[in-house]
């Protein structure tokens, strides 16, 4: 037995005797908690303020905007972070005084991404602003800071993207990953990043007595922002970011959230009693983005600002109607990015490394989300075009673990100056843009850059399982117990079990869903599982007696009656 397995199998025991029942205590372990200790989530157990590089003197600069009463104009991001970010910023300031603070987000067609030269013009012609506070973005916004201070604006970037080689010249920087700082938690999404910077602020303020005679805001009222745009970020869930995401989700069990988000989640079925992290990263956070992909994000953030019911449910309708127009073009998309994939040679060739796929008259705003579609089918990095304005097209790019898509282009760019017009994101997700007759060559490029970087570890699609149950641990009880760990998300995975079961029953759910009754062999109990989107090709044997599975404990809600289900990650007949 190695040590890192005697390890893992000590900090179980340590957990269980903590009194975690044996197998939750397993799989913590399994995710790296060694103590009890490291699972308390208060959010008094938030890496302190002062560890963020920057957060103080941004703190100042914010201050000294409120008590002088000057115009701050949030410059967001087309996504749920950014839109989060965005909300948060806003009604934090307001909380704290300031007088006339509003925001601008780029719209992705028009302007594209980031504080850019177009966007300050734009922002000086509806009222020029003292501050400009970027939000989810700026990092590489060098043009854009320049032109801020050519015109006299203070500028202050709040970002947790990965820093470029050259940094804008802004007033002041705070983002968790740029050159010289040692803040402990480098997955900070842009909500948190505002956040810790309005906890900073709200320091400061105290420090000058600003209180005096007025309220103190509550910026705990803040975390269910925070839990939002952190899990529809996907960042990492490190222990900080699950503290927030903690923090957040019990607000909205407790229907002490904002009304946004309480309305998003009614117009997506979810009960509040029951909400947990994946509900936010699979029901609300793509209603948010679909304002973005299709239109105007401002939709999304208007619905997490209203703190009106009527009003709010009126928005995340609009909104619940724009992510079904998405899923549609979506799927549309898909079956052309598929009939592209079954005219390659892949067959003959075998499968590349990586792969582009582009068609001149697909949605700029849905790209990612295909590419992410084809990534998941292939377990390849997968780069989805479509066109631009002025000769460019644009890409988006998604990656698998092992294959820092960022550091790919930049190697790319790189090794090919010119080939690139401009690029930006992290490890599993970028975006970039390119002439449209230089897609050939990035093509080759792109692809033989990842065969660098690729072995056949990486290029394997692996399904980790946290190992079998026992009879006695398939139980609704367990079930439930294990749905409200966690948070689960990012690097810190819902548990996932395996094993062998007789097929008692199946049949097909709207034509690509596997409902099956399943027993576990030698044993008279059966339980219910599904399985979503099956690929029928894969299992075409209607007459199998036996399967194995990968798949999720989950608790079926059903006309007020909860019953235990086995929601199925991976299946094959045996």
């Amino acid at each position: 037995m190695n040590r890192h397995i005697r390890r893992r199998q000590a900090a179980a025991a340590a957990l269980a005797g903590g009194g975690l029942h044996p197998l939750l205590a397993r799989v913590y372990s399994a995710r790296g908690i060694r103590s009890p200790e490291e699972l308390e989530l208060g959010l008094g157990q938030l890496v302190p303020p002062a560890k963020l590089l920057n957060a103080d003197r941004a703190a100042v600069l914010l201050a000294d905007a409120i008590a002088r009463q000057q115009r701050i104009l949030v410059v967001g991001d087309y996504d749920a972070d950014g839109a989060t970010s965005t909300a948060l910023a806003l009604s934090a300031l307001r909380s704290f005084g300031a007088s006339e603070v509003s925001y601008l987000v780029p719209n992705r067609f028009e302007y594209g991404y980031g504080l850019t030269r177009e966007i300050v013009e734009l922002a000086l012609s509806r009222g020029r602003p003292d501050l400009i506070i970027t939000v989810d973005n700026g990092i590489s916004s060098l043009d854009g800071v320049a032109a801020a201070r050519e015109q006299g604006i203070a500028t202050l970037i709040t970002d947790h993207h990965l820093a470029g080689q050259e940094l804008p010249l802004a007033d002041v920087i705070v983002n968790p990953n740029q050159p010289g700082c040692e803040f402990p938690s480098k997955s900070l999404a842009g909500v948190g990043v505002i956040f810790y910077i309005m906890l900073a602020l709200r320091a400061e303020l105290r420090r000058r007595q600003w209180f005096a005679g007025r309220e103190e805001p509550n910026l705990g009222r803040l975390t269910d922002l925070v839990a939002l745009g952190t899990v529809a970020d996907v960042v990492p869930l490190d222990r900080n970011n699950r503290i927030l995401v903690a923090a957040g989700l019990q607000r909205i069990r407790a229907g002490q959230a904002r009304a946004g988000i309480l309305a998003l989640l009614e117009v997506a079925a979810r009960p509040l009693h029951s909400v947990v992290a994946s509900d936010l990263g699979f029901a609300v956070g793509p209603r948010i983005n679909a304002a973005g992909r299709l239109d105007d994000i401002s939709v999304g953030i208007e619905c997490l600002l209203s703190e009106d019911r009527a009003g709010a449910r009126t928005l995340a309708a609009e909104l619940h109607q724009k992510n079904q127009d998405r899923r549609q073009i979506e799927q549309d998309m898909q079956q052309q990015a598929l009939q592209l994939l079954d005219q390659l040679p892949l067959e003959e060739e075998g499968l590349p490394v990586a792969m582009t796929l582009y068609q001149a008259d697909w949605h700029q705003g849905v790209i990612g989300i295909l590419a992410s579609r084809i990534k998941d089918r292939l377990h390849r990095p997968v780069i989805a075009f479509a066109d631009g304005d002025n000769g460019e097209i644009k890409g988006s790019a998604r990656s698998i673990q092992g294959i820092h898509i960022r550091d790919i282009l930049d190697a790319v760019a790189t090794r090919h100056p010119g080939m690139i017009l401009k690029f930006g994101g992290h490890a599993m997700a970028a975006g970039l843009s390119i002439p449209a007759y230089a897609y050939d060559d990035f093509n080759r490029a792109f692809v033989a850059e990842v065969a660098r970087h690729a072995d056949d570890v990486h290029l394997q699609a692996v399904v980790e399982s946290d190992g079998e149950l026992a009879a006695d641990e398939m139980r609704l009880e367990l079930a439930t117990e294990l749905r409200f760990a966690g948070p689960w998300g990012q690097h810190f995975p819902e548990p996932v079990f395996d094993g062998v079961f007789d097929i008692v029953q199946q049949r097909l759910v709207g034509e690509k869903h596997l409902k099956l009754v399943l027993s576990a062999p030698g044993t008279s109990r059966v339980v219910d599982a599904i399985a979503f989107n099956v690929d029928l090709e894969r299992w075409p044997d209607a007459a199998a007696s036996q399967v194995e599975i990968a798949y999720r404990l989950d608790v079926n809600e059903f006309r007020g009656n909860r019953s235990l289900q086995l929601m199925v990650e991976y299946l094959r007949a045996v």
